[in-house]
């Protein structure tokens, strides 16, 4: 039977940015396309509630700081079938 314990991402970010920092190592970052493929599944699940690219990127936007042109938004979305899934 699998273990049931769960995290969210703020947990698994906070226990890595923890682990990171007792090694001595600055945060880990994450080039555009990888950024954008990460959150694939939450920019599907906005443009199906209905939610335009302007106010996707607008929320990324506000989230980090970043602004995200809308054609690096189209070019680096990872369809569903490209995405990998946790174990």
């Amino acid at each position: 039977m699998p273990d049931a314990t769960l995290f969210t991402v703020a947990q698994a970010v906070g226990a890595q940015g923890a682990l990171r920092h007792a090694l001595g190592l600055g945060p880990e970052t994450f080039a555009l396309p990888a950024f954008i493929g990460m959150i694939s599944d939450e920019i599907q699940q906005m443009r199906e509630a209905g939610r335009s690219d302007a106010d996707i990127l607008a929320v990324i936007t506000e989230a980090t700081g970043v602004s995200v042109a809308a054609d690096d938004l189209m070019r680096f979305y990872a369809p569903p079938e490209q995405r990998r899934r946790p174990e």
